[in-house]
């Protein structure tokens, strides 16, 4: 009988240890379990189209059940229909670019006080987040942006700033980033004093129309400086079919392939960018580095390139900052694959 005992106490002993020795996560689930869910603007705009190949490499790399899960439309309400359904499935964490942060905010509260892990990206105003990732200081972003622009206008003349909504956090941010260092760098150029700033509504038409609008009401403007990547190519069109080539310019960012016959053409000198693979992948990576309990500290490596060396955002504990940013011009274009 003794020995009947001390078996079936080594045994409990031995299921005791096991599973204490299973990865750390929610509720003690097993990682294969993990449920993570990337929201992204929109399912259809290619950007995000780009977005869904790093996540589908991810999971594929990992074996982790890491999906991504879009709207039909850019729309903030069906954007947070969305995520409410996600709170309702009980999923494990939450990697989001919002379309709108301010009105996004209630649901990610729901989502954290569910226990939910909430990653952002493009989203580095939010509050209800455990971290935004961005690709860079959107600040320097914007700066680089201006330099593209500033070249292509022989650094002088009235420009103007296009973003998709003056909601848009990191739209403007980058504007704002670009507006500063032309004051700073570029005292022969000038920002429209009548309209500083008009919306895309991230639509390449209104892009377009909008673009035409300004230049034909502002026959001195020289520039607009685009956030959307639909802002530059609009402009272009806008500045193709008003016969203005060589005479006003446009930067912004943009996908290469969308955009190669443009660059070729010389309507657009040159587009900047990220890789929103890269930028999925690296919001999943750091879920799983929280679902594991692990600690997110400044110069944090998520093995994703661009993602190698994240540093918190000066004065901030949740916005992490990288170093992506790319330059696509005609020379180039063909060679990013994507």
């Amino acid at each position: 009988m003794r020995r009947m005992l001390s078996i079936v106490l080594i045994l409990m002993l031995v299921f005791s240890m096991a599973a204490c020795s299973k990865p750390a996560g929610p509720a003690g689930k097993d990682e294969s379990d993990w449920e993570i869910v990337v929201v992204p603007k929109d399912a259809s705009n290619p950007w995000f189209v780009r977005m869904e190949v790093g996540v589908k490499e991810y999971a594929a790399e990992t074996g982790l059940n890491v999906y991504q899960k879009g709207t039909p439309e850019i729309d903030a309400t069906l954007q947070s229909q969305l995520i409410q359904d996600l709170i309702a499935a009980d999923v494990d964490a939450i990697c989001v670019v919002p379309v709108d942060p301010g009105s996004l905010e209630p649901v990610l509260k729901q989502a954290r006080d569910a226990g939910i892990i909430v990653i952002a990206h493009e989203g580095a105003s939010l509050q209800n987040v455990d971290y935004d990732i961005e690709a860079f200081s959107n600040e320097q972003y914007g700066a680089f942006i201006m330099d593209n622009l500033a070249e292509a206008m022989g650094e002088e003349g009235i420009y103007t700033t296009m973003v998709a909504h003056v909601t848009n956090a990191s739209h403007n941010e980058w504007a704002d980033g670009g507006v500063k260092h032309q004051k700073e760098k570029y005292p022969n150029m000038t920002l429209l004093e009548e309209e500083p700033r008009v919306e895309s509504e991230d639509n390449g038409d209104v892009a377009y129309q909008k673009a035409k609008e300004l230049f034909k009401k502002y026959p001195d403007l020289k520039g607009i400086m685009g956030t959307s990547s639909y802002d530059a190519p609009g402009i272009a069109r806008a500045i193709q079919e008003l016969g203005l080539e060589g005479k006003v310019f446009t930067s912004g960012t943009g996908m290469p392939a969308d955009n190669a016959e443009l660059l070729k053409s010389g309507a657009v000198k040159s587009l900047t960018l990220w890789d929103p693979a890269l930028a999925g992948k690296a919001m999943c990576a750091l879920a799983v580095k929280m679902l594991r309990g692990e600690e997110v500290t400044d110069n944090l490596d998520l093995g994703v390139e661009g993602y190698t060396n994240l540093t918190f955002k000066e004065g901030s504990e949740t916005v992490l900052e990288g170093t992506g940013w790319i330059v696509i011009n005609a020379e180039n274009v063909d060679s990013f694959g994507f």
